[in-house]
């Protein structure tokens, strides 16, 4: 029983010495592609195809058990072609998880390069011209919907609408969302700080049926764009004047003009705590590799005497008032 622990104890000490930092990383990266392949198969149709395979397989190792060869054929060839044919079933699901996984390499590409500074001044003029002009189709019940692209490129609806790269101004919004002008019908695309263009057709949600049947077809389209990307889309409903805002599939209601610009610039504009933001990780690598290091002076130095101050008789200066 003795040697049995030991043995036990050195396998285990053998295996646990053998492990590097790679061997963690490439646990790490397994798990979470593990724990994706799980999540889409449990939120698309997935869940239902695997069950499929897996009947198909079993009735495959059956028939060829039992010697049925015409059902065991037809199995075989079956389970050959069911790659091609999982590629063409799950076209949208496998384009939205590429685009995932495109959003999160401009993440990165944006931690490393940093953000473009006329880009964040034209966001900083534009955000309270968006604000107040959504505050004004509120109280006008005028129906709006304006997205706002950040990371994913949003050229496909761009080309359905009208191009205008006009600078923002409630003039011209209020004059775009104007129920008898040709551009109202449709969503507003904004890059940049930027007016791009007008009368965009957006995509349908994934899963329409759970969402809020009191819901029309502005809120529904401005749920499917964020889905599909991760543009912030800020809806105004033409019924309640009611402000809502679409990110990451999720539709947030009831904001305020104030609220709404807090929003934007959390999201738009880097915060000066978010250094990394501010200083992209090139520049900071760079400077530290091509500056000279500081020359310090190993001499002692002496400790010089301050002389001694005569009072003064003048009061003495302070920012603390007097009790």
């Amino acid at each position: 029983m003795i040697d049995f622990i030991r043995n036990v104890w050195f396998t285990m000490y053998n295996v646990f010495k053998s492990i590097k930092l790679v061997d963690f990383i490439d646990i790490i990266l397994l798990s979470y592609l593990i724990y994706f392949i799980l999540k889409f198969v449990r939120e698309t149709r997935a869940g239902q195809l695997v069950r499929g395979i897996l009947l198909l397989v079993i009735t495959y190792f059956i028939s060829d058990f039992l010697g049925l060869k015409a059902i065991s054929w037809i199995s075989q060839q079956i389970l050959k072609s069911g790659l091609l044919a999982i590629i063409m079933l799950f076209q949208p699901e496998l384009r939205r998880a590429l685009e995932k996984f495109g959003q999160t390499t401009s993440k990165i590409s944006r931690l490393t390069i940093g953000e473009n500074e006329g880009v964040i001044a034209q966001w900083d003029r534009a955000i309270p011209v968006i604000c107040d002009s959504v505050e004004q189709l509120s109280v006008s019940t005028t129906g709006a919907l304006i997205v706002i692209e950040r990371g994913t490129k949003l050229g496909e609806q761009i080309l359905n609408g009208t191009v205008i790269k006009a600078l923002p101004s409630t003039e011209l919004f209020g004059n775009i969302f104007y129920n008898k002008t040709p551009l109202h019908d449709g969503a507003v695309i904004m890059r940049d700080g930027i007016i791009w263009a007008a009368a965009c057709f957006l995509p349908k949600p994934q899963k329409e049926e759970l969402i809020d049947k009191h819901l029309g077809s502005r809120h529904r389209a401005a749920i499917g764009m964020s889905e599909n990307s991760d543009a912030l889309v800020i809806v105004v409903s033409e019924e309640t004047g009611q402000i809502s805002v679409a990110q990451d599939g999720v539709l947030t209601r009831n904001y305020t003009r104030n609220s709404l610009e807090r929003l934007l610039r959390t999201i738009l504009i880097p915060q000066e705590k978010d250094s990394w933001r501010n200083k992209p990780m090139w520049k900071s690598i760079l400077r530290d590799t091509l500056s000279p290091p500081e020359q310090q002076n190993t001499a002692p130095r002496k400790r010089a005497q301050s002389p001694k101050k005569k009072p003064s008789a003048q009061p003495r200066k302070t920012n603390h008032k007097e009790g």
